[in-house]
């Protein structure tokens, strides 16, 4: 059995019991690359505009445990901006992300997007790496350091 057909992807609400640990773990990585200032992140937008009809939250179960996930949120007509994009730290360098992602881009398509948006923060290679991998257009210069920058852009058309 390969591991895409061992994963099970759900849609489920923010509030969802589910969603702890994607919560925790993204909670500890920001705070421990970008300082308390960050605890607060999660905890930013109003659950709902994860949810349809402009939204949506993804997990990837295995064996009954939520092991990676993410989200979108409208950031304006036709366009779906992806927030909370997660791997289990015990699940890492299997490919989840990249499921993650197709996962969001076929739902943002059915709900009528066009394009994505999304920002990284610049202590964040792995993520740098991932959407650069993915067909993701960074919208800022990627020989510069980083760490010059606040946050990095990436948008995707989706055809």
């Amino acid at each position: 059995m390969t591991t895409s057909e061992t994963l099970v992807a759900r849609r489920v609400r923010w509030e969802d019991p589910a969603t702890a640990p994607l919560k925790d773990e993204l909670t500890h990585e920001y705070v421990s690359r970008y300082g308390e200032v960050a605890r607060g992140e999660l905890t930013r937008y109003d659950p709902a505009v994860f949810a349809p009809p402009h939204g949506t939250l993804v997990l990837l179960f295995e064996s009954g445990a939520a092991v990676a996930g993410g989200a979108f949120m409208r950031y304006d007509e036709r366009t779906a901006e992806l927030k909370r994009i997660w791997t289990h730290s015990r699940h890492r360098r299997r490919g989840l992300a990249r499921r993650v992602l197709a996962e969001l881009e076929r739902d943002a398509v059915e709900l009528g997007y066009s394009r994505l948006y999304l920002t990284t923060g610049p202590r964040q290679p792995e993520a740098r790496a991932l959407y650069l991998a993915t067909g993701y257009t960074p919208l800022f210069d990627v020989t510069a350091d980083p760490l010059t920058y606040a946050h990095l852009p990436f948008e995707k058309d989706l055809e």
